[in-house]
């Protein structure tokens, strides 16, 4: 049974490739289905891949291969919540790794322009929290790019 909400991402022409790289990295993520062009459209020709079902940590999603005409930015973002700094650096290093780039406070872009915030729950638990915990955890990780979570933990004791 299809889900009855689905995210869908726009890619220029690389929807399979991204599906697959997801499905490879993260758990609970495979490719479901692919659905080929029954004609020429703006984006592609008869044939090509249009669509593919995929899930991402168990999130359905679909991409379309809709062409170069939208971009995606840090407005939507997946957001990934990772048990300690192994897990933390094995998302990172897996998306920097094959061509993205590194953004600030746990925020990272994959080569396809997804943006993804790899976040220990150290700091979203030390943010829970509130008060002065919070405070020194949001001052610790302001200047992180990837996120450290033993330095999250030191600013947590304070």
């Amino acid at each position: 049974m299809k889900p009855r909400n689905t995210i869908c991402l726009w890619y220029d022409k690389d929807a399979l490739e991204a599906a697959r790289f997801y499905a490879a990295t993260f758990p609970d993520s495979q490719v479901t289905a692919v659905h080929k062009a029954p004609s020429d459209y703006p984006g592609g020709k008869k044939g090509e891949v249009l669509t593919v079902d995929f899930t991402v940590l168990g999130i359905p999603c679909i991409g379309l291969n809709g062409g170069p005409t939208f971009q995606h930015n840090e407005a939507f973002s997946f957001q990934v919540a990772t048990d300690d700094q192994e897990e933390t650096d094995r998302y990172w290093n897996a998306i920097v790794g094959n061509g993205g780039k590194e953004s600030q406070c746990g925020w990272c872009r994959d080569r396809w322009g997804i943006s993804w915030q790899i976040t220990p729950r150290v700091l979203t638990d030390a943010m829970a929290a509130g008060g002065d915990e919070a405070k020194r955890a949001f001052e610790a990780m302001m200047p992180m790019q990837k996120i450290d979570v033993a330095k999250i933990e030191a600013a947590r004791r304070g």
